[in-house]
């Protein structure tokens, strides 16, 4: 156990050892079902309202059995989780899954290319690559050309991410009621950034560590992995060049739509109505609307 964690772990904790588990039994070549079992008590339980502790003690392993999905197996391995912080079949897994053979099973990466990975950033899983996909490290390892590192996310966006996404672009103001093809707003997106900046406060977050404009090769960056309607994001504080020239490295929150091929940032207004406020750049009409202020505002960079 990593005497580290802090028990009983939360449930959106409990969320990621399940999540962990059901993406190495993928990777291992498992029972589909089994796999998507794993990740379904992982959605029950990262959203459910009452903690995975509170269930167990009130009414044990039939009160984690009442959640939809979860039978006797699923039951006995999240009390093993929020009581100890790991179960052994996640271990299991982590000893067999080799990192290189894993990353090799990602089309257009091969072994060679595998190996460079492994060597310059460390990875040792296919969720730690997407990551990278996203944050700017991938694209720095030779031999990752746009091209490639394009039909990498594209693949690991079909791999890892269960839910529908959104076919449109457009950033409403106003929220809608979920449906088969709802779309994303301005106070999702906020919700998102507050979630995100809530949770880097507490310390909760996993850290990895940048390639880029990162010389002590420190693990500082927050990343959020979190679900709305369906629809799962990624959210991580901007690690660009221009955001560390401006010193906002760490209030700049970029927010990737997971398979959607589309991302969001969110500013601290600087000017105007929306100054101090917290706002979707290149949506500040929408966000005037969502804070109900007036119509007119500057900029909020």
């Amino acid at each position: 156990m990593n005497v580290k964690e802090r028990l009983p772990l939360s449930n959106s904790k409990i969320a990621e050892k399940l999540n962990s588990i059901g993406d190495l039994l993928e990777e291992s070549g498992d029972n589909p079902y089994r796999v998507k079992a794993y990740r379904n008590a992982a959605t029950v339980v990262g959203r459910n309202s009452r903690e995975v502790s509170e269930i167990l003690e009130d009414k044990g392993l039939e009160g984690l059995m009442e959640l939809d999905g979860i039978g006797i197996s699923l039951s006995h391995v999240i009390q093993r989780i929020a009581e100890d912080g790991h179960v052994l079949l996640l271990d299991r897994l982590l000893k067999e899954v080799n990192p290189e053979v894993s990353l090799a099973s990602v089309p257009g990466v091969g072994k060679k290319l595998a190996a460079e990975i492994h060597n310059k950033l460390g990875i040792e899983n296919l969720h730690d690559l997407e990551i990278a996909a996203n944050d700017g490290r991938l694209a720095a390892v030779p031999g990752m050309g746009e091209k490639r590192l394009r039909a990498v996310r594209e693949c690991l966006a079909g791999r890892f991410h269960r839910f529908p996404v959104m076919k449109s672009p457009k950033v409403q103001s106003h929220i809608h009621s979920p449906g088969n093809n709802p779309e994303v707003n301005v106070a999702e997106i906020l919700n998102i950034d507050n979630e995100y900046n809530l949770a880097v406060k507490k310390h909760s977050l996993p850290l990895i560590t940048p390639k880029r404009f990162n010389p002590t090769r420190s693990a500082w960056l927050p990343v959020l992995h979190t679900v709305r309607n369906n629809r799962r994001y990624t959210a991580m504080y901007s690690n660009t060049a221009r955001a560390h020239e401006l010193g906002t490295q760490r209030d700049w929150v970029v927010i990737y739509l997971d398979g959607g091929n589309l991302q969001w940032t969110v500013v601290t207004a600087r000017y105007g109505s929306l100054a101090g406020k917290r706002v979707v750049r290149g949506h500040e009409r929408e966000c005037l609307e969502f804070y109900q202020l007036p119509a007119v505002a500057a900029p909020s960079r």
